[in-house]
């Protein structure tokens, strides 16, 4: 740790907002992850923006982190700056049919403010364990719905800390990818437009969807969600299945007997042990298949 950059961030964001060498397993859901350098907890844009430029400056790696769902930490931790922005940038509001989110609103918030609001549309997020930022740099999904068919405008900042404002179909939006993801923005705030619906029905749907999540998905353990991105044509979770690797385990990650498509922490598993699984996983399916398994997962730090 660089005593003087540690006094910029403190002198920026006050002391108790700077951790250094902050643990990363409190704040990803597979409960894994070494020290990061420095954990920053910004309150408004222009803090973000002044991190950034310290960044630049210092020549600091950063990532921008939500509530950590969809991310493996390496066990050496990251030597760089996490910048939170899950619980301060949160706000949700409805004007209309339409809903304003910041990046930090959780996926099942801005589901019930939808459901509250008899909006319908936004039932496929209401499960899924991320955030707005997350989901819309992933173009993420599930049950035939996708961020693309909801989303207006977002407004990101860039690198060099400028603040713009992309509509949907400048967003380049694909199978788990955007522009945004590509050119590394940072997602603020979005707007997503829903139509008007019948509130029963709405919550009906939800409910069926939240049935069907926790009968088949091994909610009950800490994981990542999907391990793997939908290759063409096949289901990740089937073609591990059908190579006899339900249940395989390395250390304490193991492939989830109840959905293969999850590989999960049974209880201190390392970010190795979950790479290696990975890896071993993959390498059976092409071996078996000849289809090669991407995955869903990101990996940050060393490995």
């Amino acid at each position: 740790m660089n005593q003087e950059i540690r006094q910029q961030f403190c002198e920026l964001l006050g002391e108790e907002r700077v951790l250094v060498e902050e643990p990363m397993d409190r704040h990803t859901t597979f409960r894994i992850g070494g020290p990061a350098d420095y954990f920053l907890i910004p309150e408004t844009y222009e803090q973000i923006q002044k991190i950034l430029e310290i960044c630049r400056r210092e020549e600091l790696p950063y990532f921008i982190l939500g509530n950590g769902s969809n991310l493996l930490v390496s066990d050496q931790g990251y030597r760089g700056v996490i910048i939170q922005t899950f619980r301060n940038f949160s706000g949700v509001t409805v004007d209309g049919n339409k809903i304003r989110a910041a990046s930090g609103a959780l996926l099942s918030a801005i589901a019930a403010a939808a459901k509250n609001a008899s909006l319908t549309g936004f039932e496929f997020a209401g499960g899924i364990p991320g955030t707005l930022g997350g989901a819309v740099v992933m173009n993420a999904g599930a049950y035939g719905g996708e961020m693309k068919d909801v989303l207006e405008e977002v407004t990101v900042m860039d690198q060099e800390g400028q603040i713009r404002i992309l509509k949907v179909d400048e967003l380049e939006m694909g199978y788990r990818t955007s522009i945004i993801k590509k050119a590394g923005y940072l997602v603020l705030e979005a707007v997503i437009a829903l139509e008007p619906g019948d509130q029963e029905r709405i919550k009906e749907r939800m409910r069926e969807l939240t049935e069907q999540r926790t009968s088949k998905q091994p909610l009950e353990y800490p994981s990542a969600g999907s391990t793997f991105k939908r290759p063409e044509g096949y289901f990740a979770g089937k073609l591990i299945m059908d190579c006899g690797l339900r249940g395989y385990r390395v250390g304490g990650a193991q492939v989830s007997e109840k959905h293969c498509g999850f590989v999960i922490n049974t209880g201190g598993a390392t970010a190795q042990d979950v790479r290696t699984l990975m890896q071993n996983v993959s390498d059976k399916v092409f071996e078996k298949y000849g289809v090669t398994l991407e995955p869903e997962v990101k990996f940050l730090g060393e490995f």
